[in-house]
């Protein structure tokens, strides 16, 4: 039998924000079955119903049977929920508060159950709050100014920074952090990049824009913080004097 693999996927975009769908592609093209079961959960925006449509309506027409999980008006009981969740290869969580979105799962227990799928090989993966939450801390603005958020469900080591240079502020309030010990050493996506994380360590970064990074960030030996950018291969090609180029 083969050993159970375990992964993460931080996403700085998707069909909520992007139109060219390349990095719900992406995310596809990791599941472990050709035409995976994905399920949406937008808790972070209370459930919303133009985001679960949108989801909906852009997974449809993909290689895969999309689902979405609503808790505000919960369908499942505990059991049936479990076995919901369980039967899913992917889990893809939407953006919006990461402390209520936490909040709200463990009042239902999705928590524990998330847990389980992602020992028994489910990719987890999401946006914003939806990267947020599988960390042990994030930088969040889920009440109201930037700061840090030291709780998560900790199924990736260190911190996560969403929309490092999207967002007014995000860089120097999320460094700041990092350098003070307010938050550990973590991630930070630009808008348009995805990194995937197996059994704990990054495998593979992809950005749909040129540009877009991924970063390190942690603090340096004299006190202060250091970011490296992470090399990330472009999802689509971007002619360079007649010929595809990788971002560097």
């Amino acid at each position: 039998m083969a050993a159970v693999v375990r992964r993460v996927a931080l996403l700085g975009g998707g069909f909520s924000t992007d139109d060219d769908g390349l990095l719900d592609d992406w995310v596809l093209a990791h599941a472990r079955v050709s035409r995976p079961k994905v399920c949406f959960v937008a808790t972070a925006s209370g459930d919303a119903p133009a985001y679960q449509g949108r989801f909906l309506a852009a997974f449809q027409s993909r290689d895969c049977d999309p689902s979405v999980l609503p808790l505000f008006r919960r369908e499942h009981d505990d059991e049936a929920l479990r076995t919901f969740v369980l039967s899913q290869d992917v889990v893809y969580v939407g953006g919006g508060n990461t402390a209520n979105l936490l909040a709200v799962w463990r009042a239902h227990g999705v928590d524990r159950v998330l847990r389980e799928a992602f020992h028994l090989g489910t990719l987890l993966c999401g946006i914003s709050a939806g990267s947020n939450c599988w960390a042990e801390a994030s930088h969040t603005d889920s009440f109201g100014p930037l700061t840090s958020l030291p709780d998560g469900l900790g199924l990736l080591a260190g911190s996560v920074c969403p929309h490092y240079d999207s967002e007014p502020g995000r860089r120097s309030s999320y460094r700041a952090a990092v350098e003070t010990g307010a938050l550990p050493a973590g991630w930070a996506l630009e808008d348009g990049v995805g990194a995937l994380f197996t059994d704990g360590s990054l495998s593979e970064t992809v950005t749909r824009a040129p540009r877009a990074r991924l970063y390190r960030v942690e603090p340096d030996e004299e006190g202060g913080v250091k970011e490296q950018a992470m090399p990330c291969r472009l999802l689509q090609p971007w002619p360079v004097d007649g010929r595809e180029e990788a971002a560097p």
